[in-house]
């Protein structure tokens, strides 16, 4: 048996300079910001309008979380209009973000006035011409109804698209 290599013995180092999951440096450099503006637990701000209703969440944000002695201060950016309504509610807010962070967390809120961001609009999807074109060669298959009509939405829906460059 020929004796091991003192190479062979230790295992390979990480190469360096590869290409890795960008997943991998985002979800780092995103937690790092959240725990910046106060946020340990990142959910509260992805799941706001989970936790405070769709009709506040429209209306205001959540941008920083200050944790205190004498109690946390969650500031929320709104526009100027929402601000009385949502002063009004604040008692109630602050109970459901303290149910859902399951301890004594917020006890004040602080509202910073200003222009919200838009949500990003849910895609829509596209629809079908109402007809299929003349010369698709759907129209001259011969074979099950069924199959007919999926290949004619098929085309009408290819009609529709835009062209590619």
């Amino acid at each position: 048996m020929a004796p091991k290599r003192e190479q062979d013995a230790e295992p390979l180092a990480e190469r360096r300079n590869r290409v890795g999951a960008v997943g991998n440096d985002v979800r780092f450099v995103a937690q790092r910001a959240f725990v910046r503006a106060g946020f340990g637990d990142n959910t509260l701000v992805l799941r706001w309008p989970e936790i405070v209703g769709p009709e506040v969440a429209e209306l205001a944000r959540p941008v920083k979380l200050t944790e205190a002695a004498s109690g946390g201060v969650l500031t929320l950016r709104a526009e100027p209009a929402a601000s009385v309504f949502l002063q009004h509610e604040t008692r109630s807010l602050c109970e459901r973000i303290n149910a859902y962070l399951g301890r004594p967390a917020v006890h004040r809120l602080r509202f910073v006035f200003g222009p919200l961001q838009a949500p990003e609009p849910k895609p829509v999807p596209p629809t079908a011409s109402k007809e299929a074109p003349a010369q698709d060669a759907a129209r001259r298959f011969e074979g099950p109804e069924a199959l007919k009509t999926a290949l004619l939405d098929l085309a009408r829906m290819r009609a529709n698209r835009p062209p590619c460059d």
